[in-house]
């Protein structure tokens, strides 16, 4: 429901209930205020809450209290504005939008800004749309961004979709998309680049906000270009001196805490040393894996986490709260406990080891103790969205080889991986020709990827040569979840163990895979889209850590090695990678050969 619709339905309805002539549905007594608006933590306070919003806070509530109405004890825990996670993809934990907030309401998260980018790479506007309809079900509040950039590296790679300028124009229009998704491609914007040009000058014509991705230390004038380009956040800072210059630019700053991503304990320093206003900061996480978000939290282990590091726990709070509902022009709605707005109430014992132990969302009573109350949406997805493996034919051995018949030594460029870092090497190694074919060799840790076309079945398969994962077995893992184009990427010291498992994704319909002699010995299904799992994440967290016991007995000691995997084929980010038109040095932004004759 829009605002200006509630205004006009049921604000007097509130009234009314601030009057008491009309009970309350729910009222929260006797809690101690987290008053995120000034700043403040006040004492004895009641909160009542009528058709889903907030009625009245103060003092004494109980003359709003009708035989029908649901009373909560506070018993002197804090009350705490729902948690609001400003920047994030639901796809980085492989489940669907139902799943990751059954993950994360335990947690106290009650709205997301999420950019279903990758699901946008492989079924393009109907992908998205997907993910507003989910988005519309959800107890919480989950906004949607419209991404941005798809394909990531156009004239690099063939996606599996294409959306421009025509398409955001149009989603601008649905309900549920909050603004733009991160704008990554910024030297287009420093360019001049028609596309994303108008682009975010359809997100601004719309009156919603253009999201921010400046991967660069470079602050001179290609900084200033892009925020005068319009991204309005950037959560890509990993400096203090980030933060600060981001800060001063007018951007907010999204200081994210992720699975993989740990960029606040240096950009908090902003504030805690230098000063700064925290008004322009947000937390968010950007990427979470199952496995975290069950073992350690969402939202909630960003606030410890941020505290931790210096933080007054008031002003952590405000960072997933009011100051993320007024970046998104939502602070009408939700951001803080006010009348008006939404019922999203935490209660909390301790603000510093922040723990949730009941949460309210949307008015509801939804958990206590960690326990769900509340039935969240079955859906049902369409066929389209459950096939998206599509080859020409099975996979064979022989789609694998690299044939080279001109002497007995080749000069290889292989595509060097570097634990815990997105980047990879670029090596170049003398490797033997056996019977005219270049094979993989676990002596030198040289394997071999290949890029497998899986959105429409062109039947395309680009081999190519990685070193780094350590495999000392006949062995393959494959993936279609790859970065961001979300084609297959295989990885194996053996042709048939690579056809195997290519074959197995296209059968369970997508996911991740490790096959050592011609058996499967861990895999993670993710049907939906090839991204994402409809299981719970707690069973998503399961077959991930199978998945990572399989790449073990294979040798790789490796550190997140299926995401590594999964990175094999962003041709955005150097040195090389493999994509379906060849191999890519990316410094270059050109293809080199995989193999020339030896020197």
């Amino acid at each position: 429901m829009g605002m200006d619709s509630f205004w006009l339905q049921n604000a007097r309805e509130l009234v009314d209930c601030a009057m008491g002539r009309v009970p309350a549905h729910l009222v929260i007594k006797n809690g101690q205020w987290v008053c995120v608006q000034t700043g403040e933590i006040i004492p004895n306070i009641d909160i009542a809450i009528r058709a889903q919003r907030i009625a009245y806070v103060g003092k004494d509530a109980h003359y709003t209290i009708g035989k029908n109405t649901i009373v909560i004890d506070a018993e002197g825990r804090f009350l705490v504005p729902g948690l609001l996670d400003g920047h994030m993809h639901v796809e980085s934990g492989m489940v669907t939008v139902t799943e990751f907030v059954r993950a994360v309401l335990p947690h106290g998260t009650t709205g997301m800004f999420i950019d279903p980018h990758e699901i946008a790479n492989v079924f393009g506007l109907r992908g998205v749309r997907l993910m507003v309809d989910d988005a519309a079900l959800q107890p919480i509040h989950v906004f949607v961004q419209m991404p941005s950039c798809v394909p990531s590296a156009p004239g690099l790679e063939t996606p599996g979709a294409v959306l421009g300028p025509i398409d955001v124009t149009e989603a601008m229009t649905w309900p549920g998309i909050i603004g733009l998704g991160e704008m990554m491609n910024f030297p287009a914007v420093c360019d001049g680049d028609d596309k994303v040009h108008a682009e975010m000058a359809a997100t601004r014509c719309a009156g919603k906000v253009i999201g921010g991705h400046y991967a660069s230390p470079d602050l001179g004038p290609n900084f200033h270009a892009y925020v005068a380009g319009g991204p309005q956040d950037d959560h890509e800072g990993t400096r203090v001196e980030d933060a600060i210059e981001r800060a001063r630019q007018g951007m907010k700053v999204m200081m994210r805490y992720g699975s993989a991503w740990h960029d606040v304990a240096a950009q908090v320093k902003a504030i805690t040393e230098h000063g700064l206003s925290p008004r322009g900061f947000l937390l968010c996480t950007d990427d979470s894996q199952s496995e975290t978000l069950i073992t350690e939290g969402h939202m909630d282990r960003v606030l410890r986490h941020a505290i931790k590091e210096g933080l007054d726990p008031m002003t952590a709070i405000q960072m997933a709260t009011i100051n993320t509902a007024e970046h998104f022009g939502v602070s009408r709605e939700m951001g803080l406990i006010a009348p008006g707005r939404f019922g999203d109430v935490l209660l909390v014992k301790d603000l510093e080891n922040f723990t949730v132990d009941i949460v309210v969302a949307k008015g509801k009573e939804v958990v206590r103790n960690g326990e769900i109350l509340v039935d969240l949406p079955k859906r049902e997805y369409p066929s389209w969205a459950v096939q998206s493996v599509h080859f020409k034919h099975p996979m064979t051995a022989e789609d694998f080889s690299l044939k080279y018949k001109n002497g007995d030594i080749v000069k290889a460029h292989v595509i060097g991986v570097i634990e815990n870092q997105a980047p990879t090497r670029h090596l170049i190694l003398q490797l033997p020709v056996r019977n005219g074919e270049v094979k993989p060799d676990v002596s030198m840790d040289v394997a071999k990827v290949a890029l497998v076309e899986r959105h429409n079945p062109t039947g395309k398969v680009q081999v190519g040569l990685v070193s780094g994962f350590g495999f000392n077995v006949k062995c393959a893992v494959a993936t279609t979840v790859a970065h961001d184009s979300h084609q297959l990427i295989v990885v194996g010291t053996d042709e048939e163990d690579m056809a195997i498992a290519a074959n197995r994704l296209a059968e369970v319909g997508g996911g991740q895979v490790v096959v050592s002699g011609k058996q499967v010995l861990g895999e993670i299904r993710l049907p939906v889209g090839g991204l994402m799992s409809n299981e719970s994440a707690k069973v998503v967290a399961q077959q991930a850590r199978g998945l990572l016991e399989g790449f073990k007995k294979c040798g790789c000691m490796m550190n997140n090695p299926n995401m590594q995997l999964s990175l094999l084929g962003l041709v955005v980010i150097p040195e090389l990678r493999i994509s379906d038109l060849g191999l890519v040095d990316v410094n270059r932004f050109d293809f080199i050969p995989v193999i020339e004759a030896a020197k």
